[in-house]
């Protein structure tokens, strides 16, 4: 059975608290790469490769350390794991707020990216143990409001202050924030989960993740601007794999793994995993391309394209909760087919957009695949978890969220490279047959529009072909039983699984 803590009033106080800091933590996560261009000249950085390790270094240290998230949320307390994370983000904040030089805002990031890589499975952990299952997804959605909706606004509000304001003031704004959520935590946070102060940290299988989940998102992040033959590339995606095979198969035949993937022998719980990474892929994607297509084919301004891509934000803000309400009434499937056939039509119509598409016309799109967006990822995730055992939630958030944020970066590069393949093979079609001499500005600027578009409506295509590969794997999706004898019986089925690993 859950524990006896699912029968006494949720905490929702604590709840308040934890979703202050995780607010703040998540759209630290979008908040710079509008700014990028003015911290370069701000403190003279030549080269874009080098200003991109603001963002880049961010999702490494992320990468890196969210696997270790089920190790330290059975080991510690939820209180003083919310207080020395949120303790160290100030500190990164603090950093970047008042860097002097490049280096020192690049010390202040990774130290964000260091605290803030527990927020999301910490927060999701509570919310699993303070409701009882049949009430997850309304708790979830909320949560999911939070996830989602921070790192969405984060570009509008980012292109404004960039172009009114300092980009210091993104972090100058965060740091009260922060610090009051410190405060709040050190005042009121209690403790809501088991610990287990025997558990111990294999650290060679941190050796093992570090090197697998960080060279993969280092090389597929790195593969979109520096090409796939480029020797660092392949250097770090090969040591990733060769690495992340290492952990697998040592996490197997461990008795108490950093990342217990035994998650996985859930048919739910995996089929879940599969979609909600499958729809990361074509979510990461659209915002990316969205951005590519409205700034550079449409030339419209990088705060006019964030406010663009605002009401998508709002939308799927106020349908997370709507969703998960929805969820404990009808449970995933329904939720999540109407979500990914509308995903799945949006990204159809973007596909075709052209030179001229109307701004109204673009908002629309955008907004409506968002809508889609937000009836899946939610429901999917919380009906896998409910599968779960108590004592593997952990584990099931760190594998959820390490799979998606690699899967993400995985998939934006592909995506980016072939955009760029595309771009390039239909501007040499165009020029064919066309005198360079008689060529203007004018003209060399259209082919570069069309073929940028080319390229752009090409890898929409390969989105929309993931997207119904997801709508496929969701006919399978059963709901799961959550009634207090089938929990009982997932519990002492675990139990009996146990048995023989603890003799």
């Amino acid at each position: 059975m859950d524990s006896a803590l699912q029968q006494k009033k949720p905490p929702y106080l604590m709840i308040a608290i934890l979703f202050v800091g995780a607010f703040v933590s998540f759209l630290n996560n979008s908040l710079l790469n509008v700014a990028l261009p003015s911290i370069m000249a701000d403190l003279n950085i030549k080269d874009y490769s080098t200003v991109q390790w603001l963002s880049t270094g961010y999702m490494l240290v992320s990468g890196v350390l969210i696997p270790a998230s089920a190790f330290l949320l059975t080991r510690f307390s939820n209180r003083s794991l919310f207080i020395t994370s949120m303790a160290i983000f100030t500190l990164g904040t603090a950093l970047s707020a008042f860097a002097p030089n490049f280096g020192v805002l690049l010390a202040g990031r990774m130290i964000q990216a260091a605290g803030s890589s527990v927020m999301g499975p910490l927060l999701m952990n509570i919310m699993l143990v303070s409701f009882p299952r049949e009430k997850r997804g309304t708790a979830m959605g909320v949560f999911g409001l939070v996830m989602i909706t921070a790192p969405a606004i984060g570009p509008t509000l980012s292109g404004f202050i960039v172009e009114y304001y300092d980009w210091r003031l993104l972090f100058e704004m965060i740091l009260p924030l922060a610090v009051i959520s410190l405060l709040l935590a050190i005042w009121k946070l209690e403790n809501v989960m088991d610990q287990n102060k025997g558990a111990t940290l294999d650290y060679f299988s941190v050796i093992l993740s570090s090197i697998g989940f960080g060279g993969l998102l280092y090389g597929f992040s790195s593969a979109s601007s520096d090409g796939w033959t480029d020797s660092i590339v392949l250097t770090t995606l090969i040591a990733g794999a060769v690495a992340l095979i290492a952990f697998v198969v040592r996490q197997l035949k461990m008795k108490e793994p950093l990342l217990d993937l035994r998650v996985y022998k859930h048919p739910m719980f995996a089929l879940g995993s599969v979609i909600a990474i499958v729809n990361a892929v074509a979510m990461f994607s659209g915002m990316i391309l969205t951005p590519a297509y409205v700034q550079n084919v449409r030339g419209i301004s990088p705060l006019d394209s964030g406010l663009m891509m605002l009401p998508g934000a709002i939308i799927m803000g106020i349908m997370m909760p709507i969703t998960g309400k929805l969820f404990d009434k009808f449970g995933p499937r329904i939720l999540a087919l109407t979500g990914l056939v509308i995903t799945a039509a949006s990204t159809y119509m973007l596909a075709h957009l052209q030179i001229d598409s109307s701004y109204s016309y673009i908002i629309l799109v955008y907004t409506l695949r968002m809508l889609g967006m937000s009836m899946v990822m939610m429901p999917i995730t919380t009906n896998g978890l409910n599968q779960l055992p108590t004592y593997l939630n952990p584990h099931g958030t760190a594998v959820n969220n390490t799979a998606q944020q690699v899967s993400g970066s995985i998939g934006t590069a592909v995506l980016v490279t072939i955009m760029n393949s595309v771009t390039k093979t239909e501007a040499q079609s165009l020029m064919t047959g066309v005198d360079p001499a008689s060529m203007t500005e004018a003209s060399t600027a259209l082919i570069t529009q069309q073929a940028l578009l080319a390229g752009i409506q090409y890898s929409f295509y390969v989105t929309l072909f993931v997207n119904i590969a997801a709508l496929v794997l969701a006919l399978f999706v059963k709901r799961v039983d959550t009634s207090d004898e089938a929990v009982r019986q997932i519990e002492q089925q675990e139990n009996k699984n146990m048995e023989p690993a603890t003799n």
